[in-house]
């Protein structure tokens, strides 16, 4: 046990020399791209009584960071259209592809060479490919919503990064069938990710 711990120990001070020796402000001006494979963690809120929900899915992810000083950015997040399962209580219903491209403002810090960050901005989805019931239901097919954000770069090498990203993101649509509403629902995901920063 005690060489573990003396094991330990050194790989947490040989991270920490490595990271401190790439360790630097990111300059005005620059750009931060990354690529992240993200769990989609739907909240599954359903209003309609319908007991709906959409299936959890690993999806890809690229966003693009421009920094107007050391500390603060913007990023842009972007992947594919992504297609779920609806379901109603456990039955398979349907299906649907959305589209949720999210902008954001950060604050980046600078810890000792991990770079933790926080950040809160707009999400637009769009739906599409949607068949409910044959049909029978249909959804608002556009969204607006806040998303939340914090997250940490860890230098790798010069102008390379690991990066550990959670976001919260608000999207909701309406459900109607026969022209009637029957209600919201609203995914709300938790997005986790995992990947990889490149500095321009």
């Amino acid at each position: 046990m005690k060489k573990q711990a003396i094991a330990l120990a050194a790989a947490a001070a040989a991270l920490f020399t490595t990271t401190t020796a790439f360790a630097q402000d990111i300059p005005a001006g620059s750009i931060l791209l990354r690529a992240r494979a993200v769990h989609l963690d739907s909240a599954n809120k359903d209003g309609t009584g319908l007991g709906l929900t959409v299936n959890d899915k690993w999806i890809p992810e690229v966003d693009v960071s421009y920094f107007f000083t050391p500390n603060i950015a913007a990023e842009l997040v972007l992947t594919v259209p992504q297609k779920h399962t609806v379901s109603s209580n456990g039955t398979a219903i349907g299906s649907l592809r959305h589209l949720p491209p999210t902008l954001l403002l950060q604050y980046h810090f600078n810890a000792g060479g991990f770079k933790p960050y926080v950040g809160a901005g707009i999400n637009f989805t769009r739906f599409s490919s949607v068949n409910v019931l044959g049909g029978a239901a249909t959804l608002d097919r556009t969204s607006t919503g806040a998303a939340l954000q914090i997250g940490v770069d860890i230098p790798l090498a010069k102008d390379l990064y690991l990066n550990v990203d959670v976001k919260k993101v608000f999207i909701k649509t309406t459900v109607s069938a026969g022209g009637a509403a029957l209600g919201d629902f609203k995914v709300d995901p938790l997005l986790v990710g995992v990947g990889l920063g490149w500095r321009f």
